[in-house]
């Protein structure tokens, strides 16, 4: 642990950032899934800053029982509390309360790094939720623990709530996507707005980011057993469908579907399709009229050849510079490295670390 803490030190000399904190995890048994998307977290500066906030609010509140969202507040504290620039901190408690919470995450068997970060971001927001609610029946409650939730006032008026709640993880996380669909025999267009947490995108041999999102939103045309009940023809009607980004997320999550059901093979296979993420990205294929810009801020990466065994790692950015997390090991990689993980333009390749879900920060949502 000292060697590897002092080497990262000595790397980066006087450039280690003031106050911040590079520290390794613990892996308890194939907890590589969770411990990547725990770094990839950390490092979402305006999340962790609010989880921090909340922390000390809540401690400043009521003694509260334990739950996964006290427990990561708790392990944030502890690594940016920590004396030591770099080191390794036990995430023990979190993950013994992740595998209380969810029977999927009990066993030592391989796990999946996406299913883990939205079970994770839902279960954050039902707490949040919960406590904001439980905060009704106590006037002094009401305040202090409505400034926990949301990061500002969304207070109740004659106990009626004047809109849903957004907490401070809709804040960093939620964007909202906009189904349309236009008849093709009356024109007319209906909209469905949904709320998500990530994008899961399709992926294609040599493709980019900037191709997976504009598939994403191309225009799909429903016919013959699919066809559209439009409610002003009253009938089933030939329709074209398509998805777009009506509200962006501060912080852009995009799961790329690596791992896909082969009839023939009768189980999931991995595909290590090249795929390149760039360092910044533009909305311009999902969102008319869109300026805002993202810039790539960490990478979860999936080791292996296979979906039901491997490993996960991260690469996170941080003042500028590019770290390498896997599990209790950290070090310092240069940018041009990353491309080592857009993965493989050929089938079959010994190289088999590939960037499964990408996490693009926007340039306003510090502000």
């Amino acid at each position: 642990m000292g060697a590897t803490g002092s080497k990262l030190e000595k790397t980066l000399g006087e450039q280690f950032p003031e106050g911040e904190r590079y520290f390794g995890l613990e892996n308890f048994g194939n907890t590589c899934y969770c411990n990547s998307v725990l770094q990839a977290l950390y490092f979402c500066v305006p999340f962790r800053e609010q989880l921090l906030k909340y922390y000390d609010n809540k401690k400043s509140v009521v003694e509260a029982d334990e739950n996964l969202l006290t427990c990561l507040a708790d392990l944030f504290s502890k690594i940016c509390s920590q004396k030591k620039k770099t080191g390794i901190v036990s995430p023990r408690r979190f993950v013994q309360r992740v595998k209380k919470e969810n029977e999927l995450f009990r066993s030592y068997m391989h796990q999946d790094a996406h299913e883990f970060l939205n079970f994770l971001l839902n279960e954050l927001v039902d707490i949040l939720e919960k406590e904001c609610n439980n905060a009704k029946s106590s006037p002094e409650g009401l305040s202090s623990l409505d400034k926990v939730a949301n990061g500002s006032d969304n207070s109740l008026a004659n106990g009626v709530k004047k809109e849903p709640l957004v907490t401070w993880v809709h804040k960093s996380f939620q964007g909202i996507l906009t189904n349309e669909t236009r008849c093709l025999r009356c024109e007319t267009v209906s909209a469905r707005d949904e709320t998500f947490f990530d994008l899961s995108l399709d992926i294609e041999q040599n493709s980019s980011i900037t191709s997976c999102l504009k598939n994403f939103s191309s225009t799909e045309t429903l016919n013959a057993e699919d066809k559209f009940f439009c409610n002003k023809c009253c009938s089933l009607q030939e329709a074209q469908k398509r998805m777009k980004i009506k509200k962006p997320p501060n912080v852009l999550v995009m799961h790329l579907k690596r791992f896909k059901y082969v009839e023939q093979l009768g189980r999931n296979k991995k595909l290590s399709y090249r795929v390149v993420f760039p360092l910044e990205l533009k909305l311009n294929n999902t969102m008319e009229d869109s300026d805002i810009e993202y810039s790539l801020f960490s990478v979860v990466v999936h080791v292996g050849s296979g979906p039901n065994h491997g490993h996960y790692v991260s690469l996170v950015k941080s003042h500028n510079h590019w770290l390498f997390y896997d599990d209790e090991h950290v070090e310092i990689i240069d940018e041009s490295t990353m491309q080592t993980f857009f993965g493989s333009a050929q089938e079959y390749s010994s190289h088999t670390d590939h960037g499964y879900i990408l996490f693009y920060e926007s340039h306003t949502s510090t502000s």
